[in-house]
């Protein structure tokens, strides 16, 4: 089934029925009706490719976010989908697995199949990759993490406030030996962070971490600041060595999903009383924080939102608004529940299980 059968059978001319399947151009209300009841009536399917060519547009949203398996990505991937949607178009996504060059890829994938627009959550942190798709006409809207320099919108929460202020709970409580679990990339003495894996909101959160400490006057200590992996062997790796070492930590921070989980899991190898021995607070409300006993004190995000507004941005550029290009930042809730407490008087030493020795899971990766 053609055009012009479908032009034809509604009795119109086949520019007004081009232009009313492919969604371009002007007609009346009545007749779009009629050209729309004819194309079903007659079973006409239009061709997508072909309708790209003459609108200038593919319907589609390119996404690129690091793991959508990680909770706080699946949320915002959401967010963008149910927006988009509204609107009529289509998210398409990749994974870049916190890696720059897999991100570049993907961009550039995205890039040749002309999408209409790109939401990245970026691990680069330069923007060339980003000023090619803004370039060729794809307005790009930056979601969780902002890279220096690059004239884009982009949409973030305040992550520095929210680590100061959850972190001055422990400090309020009597804690001085306040460790941070993050799940940025290591460089080979351990503490530094590797090369291009210095992530926006990693050094954002742990600067809150280290505002804080100022804050109530407690010096910094570069072993209890444990970069990880993004996996969380690797951080649960990280916490049985602080939480088995002489002088250890009695409060835990961490600042995404897979260094809490892996912070969790040391916890319970090491039987450690939570909030007894060490309080936790993890950044990020993922559901299975009110399962656990004790319930996990969190910063929530508003994921959905973040990603539901990104859409929305990137919308508006699609459809030409020229406003200048600017940051957008929401507010976290703190959400104290079971897992905060004093800092105890007397620290109980803790021993590492006899088969889960410190370190090993990351000394094979």
């Amino acid at each position: 089934m053609t055009i012009p059968d479908v032009a034809r059978h509604a009795g119109v001319g086949q520019a007004t029925a081009a232009r009313v399947l492919g969604g371009y151009g002007s007609a009346s209300a009545a007749t779009r009706e009629r050209v729309l009841a004819s194309a079903a009536e007659l079973g006409y399917s239009t061709n997508a490719v072909a309708r790209s060519m003459i609108s200038g547009r593919t319907d589609t949203l390119g996404v690129v976010v690091a793991d959508v398996e990680n909770a706080y990505f699946a949320r915002a991937v959401r967010g963008v989908a149910d927006v988009a949607g509204k609107a009529g178009l289509q998210a398409v996504l990749a994974n870049s697995d916190e890696d720059s060059a897999k991100e570049k890829a993907a961009v550039q994938l995205f890039i040749e199949r002309r999408v209409d627009g790109l939401v990245v959550a970026p691990a680069a942190t330069d923007d060339e990759h980003l000023a090619r798709a803004v370039s060729a006409g794809i307005p790009v809207v930056l979601l969780d993490r902002v890279v220096t320099g690059a004239a884009l919108d982009t949409v973030v929460v305040d992550n520095r406030g929210a680590v100061k202020s959850a972190v001055t709970r422990f400090t309020d409580a009597g804690h001085t030996r306040i460790a941070v679990i993050t799940s940025a990339m290591p460089g080979d003495d351990g503490t530094r962070l590797a090369p291009g894996a210095d992530i926006w909101t990693t050094t954002e959160r742990v600067t809150g971490y280290r505002q804080a400490l100022r804050a109530a006057g407690i010096p910094r200590s570069a072993e209890l600041i444990r970069h990880t992996g993004y996996d969380r062997a690797w951080a649960r790796s990280a916490v049985l060595e602080l939480m088995t070492s002489a002088d250890r930590p009695t409060a835990l921070f961490t600042t995404d999903n897979v260094a809490t989980l892996g912070t969790l899991d040391a916890l319970l190898d090491l039987d450690a009383r939570i909030p007894g021995d060490v309080s936790v607070i993890g950044f990020d409300d993922a559901e299975w924080t009110t399962l656990i006993r004790p319930r996990l004190s969190v910063v929530s995000q508003p994921v959905q939102e973040l990603g539901g507004l990104a859409a929305d941005i990137l919308i508006r550029r699609i459809n030409g608004t020229a406003a200048r290009p600017r940051r957008h930042t929401l507010h976290t809730t703190y959400i104290d529940r079971e897992s905060t407490g004093p800092a105890p008087a007397r620290v109980r030493r803790l021993r590492a299980p006899s088969d889960s020795s410190p370190g090993a899971d990351a000394a094979s990766r």
